[in-house]
């Protein structure tokens, strides 16, 4: 198989782009807008509520103005017009009377012009009332001076100017008719000039106040609108921002991720198999990342489907040469194994030594010969196992028993494990007896006679899986990976058979084995075996059903 290639460190790097699915990241996007534009929507809202009471407002102070400049009109025509008084008498105390009707409802924040403009109203009305007094004290004063044929003839128009002119008329008086400054009358006439002067100047502060409510109430107005105008150009752009720049992002994100997974997929339908990288934690990963989790699992299946199917075809090829090999050895070890026993019968003890010797030499390798052959035979018939239900732990101690009725393992300490404590499989026991046996062997081999053997099986939902491990030397990983291919060995006598008898019987149960190993701390063997809930339904029982 070619070699592996590994992906772009950059296209690596965009693999760890987004954790949350894409879902969640379209929503949040929509959220994250909507929240913006309700923001927007929320505040131009207000300031259109704002805006719209300041605009009545802003239409009120200019009620206000039009009835102040309104009053002053009434105020110049009262002074003039002595034939006209009376009717705009009433138009002045009916303007105050609205004037102060309306400044009454003015808002509360409106303090500083609309207080003076309150203020300077009593003022107005307490200015005429007291000029409204004057006038009538001047007109009773004038009437009582009448009886002055002089005055008489000129009292007309000394009466039209009392208002307009009073001093004049005080001069007029005191020239002509030579009154003295005492009278009454001219102190009336001089007081009604220092009160239309007071009049006239709180008239003009009544202005000046409206003009300042008026620009207040346009500024305000003006103020809204510009904050609103403000955040529609601020808030918009921000939303448009927010918007192409999460939509840029999900898909930027989601479709370089998968250019790279299409590109590594193209790269596995050609036998480069590459495994993808995958954002840290299980949960938070987009949809697009668990389907490169997914396809990691399915390369991870690829490869062990892959290196099994090598395995078998090699067992396969190798069990056909060793079937044919082990079959013409057969017969010529046979002929040297009798005629070598022949000889050293015949030989008697009278022979020589070195006879002896060399005899025994080709028994002996002759029957080293004979026991490889029969392995070789035992490995290239490999029957089909007869699976049936049986309880572990005893198929476990069964296996434990041989090897200490075989060898001398009286420093090894075995440690069995049941979780739950009983567990029944549907396997061959003989079978599985003989993977138990190689194992303990070869661990006891491993650790010199003397160590701890631990075997801990777990039942879980469709299978078991038991763990052999020991406190041996333990493997290189490229020992790790040959172990299981026949006739290698790291013993000096091995035939390097064993493993592979066993992993082929596991394959025949449906089940898989691999081998876990550091130097120093010592080997494990996991096996994983079908649970099987009948005999007949056991993938061994299929196979030979097949081949029926």
């Amino acid at each position: 198989m070619p070699p592996a290639t590994q992906p772009e460190p950059d296209a690596v790097m965009q693999c760890y782009y987004g954790r949350m699915s894409l879902k969640k990241k379209i929503v949040l996007s929509f959220l994250l807008s909507a929240f913006i534009i309700a923001l927007l929507s929320a505040f131009l809202y207000l300031n259109f509520v704002e805006i719209k009471k300041e605009t009545v407002f802003l239409e009120l102070a200019d009620t206000i103005r039009s009835r102040s400049l309104q009053l002053r009109r009434h105020e110049k025509n009262f002074l003039l017009y002595v034939s006209n008084q009376q009717t705009e008498v009433r138009a002045i105390h009916e303007t105050l009377a609205e004037l102060e009707k309306i400044v009454e409802g003015i808002p509360a924040d409106r303090t500083a012009p609309v207080a003076e403009l309150r203020a300077q109203i009593a003022v107005y009305r307490e200015h005429f009332g007291d000029i409204a007094a004057l006038l009538d004290e001047a007109l009773r004063e004038s009437g009582a001076l009448k009886l002055d044929a002089a005055y008489a003839r000129v009292s007309g128009l000394v009466e039209a100017n009392f208002l307009d002119q009073p001093l004049e008329s005080v001069r007029y008086l005191r020239e002509s008719l030579g009154l003295q400054g005492d009278r009454r009358f001219i102190a009336v006439l001089r007081e009604l000039e220092a009160r239309i002067a007071a009049l006239r100047k709180s008239g003009e502060i009544i202005l000046g106040a409206t003009e300042a409510i008026d620009k207040d109430a346009r500024t305000r107005v003006e103020r809204s609108i510009a904050v609103s105008r403000t955040a529609i150009l601020v808030v918009f752009p921000l939303f448009i921002v927010v918007g192409f720049g999460t939509l840029l992002f999900i898909t930027g994100s989601v479709v370089q991720r998968l250019r790279l997974l299409t590109g590594v997929v193209e790269r596995a339908g050609t036998g480069h198999f590459a495994a993808l990288p995958v954002a840290a934690g299980a949960g938070r990963s987009d949809e697009v990342e668990t389907l490169i989790r997914t396809f990691n699992t399915m390369e991870e299946q690829l490869l062990a489907r892959e290196k099994e199917l090598l395995q078998s075809k090699k067992l396969a090829a190798i069990g056909t040469l060793a079937a044919g090999v082990a079959h013409e050895l057969n017969n010529p070890l046979s002929n040297i194994y009798t005629t070598a026993q022949r000889l050293l019968k015949k030989s008697g003890d009278s022979g020589p030594d070195y006879l002896k010797r060399g005899l025994s030499d080709i028994f002996g390798e002759t029957m080293r010969v004979k026991t490889i052959v029969s392995d070789l035979l035992g490995f290239a018939r490999g029957r089909e196992p007869n699976p049936r239900f049986v309880e572990l732990r005893g198929l476990v101690g069964g296996a434990w028993g041989q090897l200490e009725r075989a060898r001398d393992i009286s420093g090894v300490r075995l440690q069995l494990t049941l979780v739950p404590e009983e567990i029944v499989i549907c396997v061959d026991p003989e079978q599985l007896e003989q993977v138990f046996l190689n194992l303990f062997a070869n661990a006891c081999d491993a650790m010199g006679g003397a160590g701890e053997l631990s075997v801990r099986a777990d039942e879980e939902d469709t299978a078991v899986r038991i763990r052999v491990s020991d406190t041996g030397a333990g493997m290189s990983r490229e020992t790790v990976d040959k172990i299981f291919e026949p006739f290698f060995t790291t013993k000096d006598k091995g035939t390097g058979l064993g493993l592979a008898i066993v992993f082929n019987i596991i394959q025949k149960h449906g089940g898989s084995m691999q081998a876990e190993s550091t130097e120093g701390a010592g080997t494990t063997f996991v096996i994983t075996l079908p649970k099987g809930t009948s005999p007949a339904e056991h993938p061994a029982a299929a196979r030979t059903t097949v081949k029926e």
